[in-house]
């Protein structure tokens, strides 16, 4: 029979490696630069250009309405009235049992209707929060 000696024995140590993913959009005009294992990143001065190269212009009305703030709670009521709580539902119309034309939902057709649900939000936010309103009828 062997002897052991506790000394030489170890016992085994888990280790647990956990993969991290970093997306850096435009990763080659982004510099890194490592120095004494602390990495640093220098980001451009000026915003990427758009890949697709595309004119947007909704951009200064989607910028206006994430912008806008509540301070006035018979506009936040207007608001939560006039934005309808959920996207309407696409419809056919059918005459003599035959589909003339398919609408689609609505909420696809507008171009600003994240914005225009956020600003909804906010607006029952407002009322909820700030002013310690009801907001359930809108609901």
């Amino acid at each position: 029979m062997k002897a052991s000696d506790s000394s030489t024995q170890s016992t085994p140590k888990h280790r647990v490696l956990l993969p991290g993913w970093v997306w850096l959009p435009e990763a080659e005009s982004i510099q890194s630069k490592h120095t004494a294992g602390k990495t640093e990143i220098f980001a451009p001065a000026e915003p990427l250009p758009n890949p697709n190269n595309k004119l947007d212009l909704f951009k200064p009305l989607r910028q206006w309405l994430d912008q806008t703030e509540f301070h006035n709670p018979k506009l936040a009521h207007l608001v939560c009235r006039m934005i309808p709580s959920q996207c309407p539902f696409e419809r056919d119309v059918v005459l003599f049992g035959r589909t003339l034309l398919q609408i689609p939902p609505l909420c696809k057709l507008n171009p600003v209707y994240e914005q225009v649900v956020s600003l909804r939000f906010r607006a029952l936010c407002y009322l909820a929060d700030d002013c310690g309103e009801d907001v359930t009828p809108y609901c």
